[in-house]
């Protein structure tokens, strides 16, 4: 009787009920990217490209870090999630979407297709202006 007293007596010292997570740091701004517009200028520059899950690429696992939806059943909001993290708001020009598939000498990074050759193309400045407009009221 005194050991479950004693046990008692601890258990309801011990563990208290979880407390709330503290509030997120404030201050900075708020970034929406807009889906209408992924899936009308962006989606279809990555299937023109064959970016998607076939083979090797984009199809997640140790490869990368962008998944992207098969071509035989394209799933265009899964696909913006996945797209969606690899954008850097405060930095649109450096977002990985933007940089792995720009030549290097244009300041792309290492990714083995190429499918810009300049920041000038008209697909990387849809792209950009999408990451750009989520900046933006």
């Amino acid at each position: 009787m005194i050991v479950m007293t004693l046990a008692l007596a601890l258990d309801s010292q011990g563990c208290s009920a979880p407390t709330r997570p503290p509030t997120p740091p404030s201050g900075g701004q708020t970034v929406t990217l807009d889906y209408a517009t992924f899936a009308t200028n962006v989606e279809p520059i990555l299937v023109e490209h064959g970016c998607d899950a076939t083979g090797d690429c984009h199809g997640g696992g140790i490869r990368g870090t962008l998944e992207l939806s098969p071509p035989g059943a394209k799933d265009v909001r899964f696909d913006f999630d996945q797209v969606s993290q690899q954008v850097w708001p405060a930095t649109p020009a450096s977002s990985p979407i933007l940089t792995q598939p720009l030549a290097i000498n244009a300041g792309g990074t290492p990714h083995p297709v190429k499918v810009f050759a300049s920041t000038s193309d008209s697909e990387y400045v849809s792209i950009l202006a999408w990451i750009q407009a989520a900046g933006t009221p």
